[in-house]
C-alpha cells in the first residue's frame, strides 16, 4: 500500500478513483473499499478524508460542478462577443465535459445526494453561467427577472445539451458521429444544431438578431427582402352623372 502520499494528493487520487469506480459500475456498484484498494491505501484511509461514501461522492459532484463552470466560461471566451456564439461554445463546452468525464457527469445530477453548502453553491455557479449566457442573448440586465418566455428558452437550451450528453454517452449517436471523434462530433453534429435552436429562439421572440449572428440578411439593407408588398388598391369606378 502506498502509505507516503501528502494529504493533498491522497485526497486527489481517492477523488480520481472514486470517478473511475463511478464510471465503471455506477452509484449501484460504488464502495469506499473499491476506492481504496484502487488508491493503494488502507480501507479506512477514504472515511478519514471524507467522513463515509457520502461525503466522498459529495466531494467528487463539487469538483464536476466547478469543472463544468470552467467549461462553459472557456465556450464564453471561444465565443467572443456575439451571443449566438457564446451559448453555442458553452453547449459544445457542457456536452465535452459529459463524456470527458462521465463518473462525475452521472452523479451530479442524481437524486438523493445530500448537498452541502459547498455544493450548492458551485452548482448554482454553473448553472448562473448558463442563464448569464441567455440574458446576454435577450439583452436582459441581470437585475431584470426573466420573462417565462426567456426562462423556457433557457430551459430548452439547457434540455438539448443535457439531453445529446446522455445520449451520447450511452453510445446512442454513434451512427451519427463523423470520422474525427469526439471533438468532430461536437463540432459537426452539435454545433449546427445548436445555431439552429438559438437563432429559432430569436426569431421566436421578436427580437432584432444578436450581432454577429448567423441569420442570413439581418439588419443588412441591402439583402432581398421577404416581405410580401400590399397589392396595389382597385381604383373606384366613376360615378356616372345623371
Amino acid at each position: 500500500m502506498r502509505d507516503a502520499y501528502h494529504h493533498g494528493a491522497l485526497r486527489e487520487a481517492l477523488i480520481d478513483a472514486a470517478e473511475s469506480v463511478l464510471a465503471e459500475r455506477g452509484l449501484e456498484g460504488f464502495s469506499l473499499r473499491e476506492v481504496a484498494r484502487r488508491s493503494g491505501v488502507s480501507p479506512a484511509a477514504p472515511a478519514h478524508h471524507f467522513g463515509d461514501a457520502e461525503g466522498l461522492l459529495r466531494a467528487v459532484a463539487t469538483l464536476a460542478f466547478d469543472g463544468l463552470t470552467a467549461a462553459l466560461e472557456a465556450g464564453n471566451a471561444r465565443g467572443g462577443r456575439d451571443p449566438v456564439a457564446r451559448l453555442r461554445e458553452q453547449g459544445i463546452g457542457y456536452v465535452g465535459f459529459a463524456l470527458r468525464y462521465p463518473g462525475r457527469f452521472g452523479l451530479m445530477f442524481r437524486t438523493g445526494l445530500q448537498k452541502d453548502e459547498a455544493l450548492e453553491r458551485s452548482a448554482h455557479a454553473a448553472f448562473t453561467a448558463l442563464e448569464h449566457g441567455v440574458r446576454d442573448l435577450f439583452g436582459v440586465p441581470p437585475d431584470t427577472p426573466l420573462t417565462s418566455e426567456q426562462q423556457s428558452a433557457l430551459l430548452s437550451i439547457w434540455s438539448v445539451v443535457h439531453g445529446f450528453a446522455h445520449l451520447a454517452s450511452a453510445g446512442q449517436l454513434v451512427r451519427f458521429a463523423p470520422p474525427g471523434g469526439r471533438e468532430a462530433m461536437l463540432r459537426t453534429v452539435l454545433a449546427p444544431m445548436l445555431d439552429l435552436q438559438l437563432n429559432g429562439l430569436v426569431r421566436a421572440t421578436s427580437l432584432p438578431p444578436p450581432s454577429g449572428s448567423a441569420r442570413e440578411g439581418a439588419g443588412n439593407p441591402s439583402a432581398p427582402s421577404t416581405r410580401r408588398s400590399a397589392p396595389p388598391a382597385r381604383p373606384t369606378p366613376a360615378r356616372r352623372r345623371r
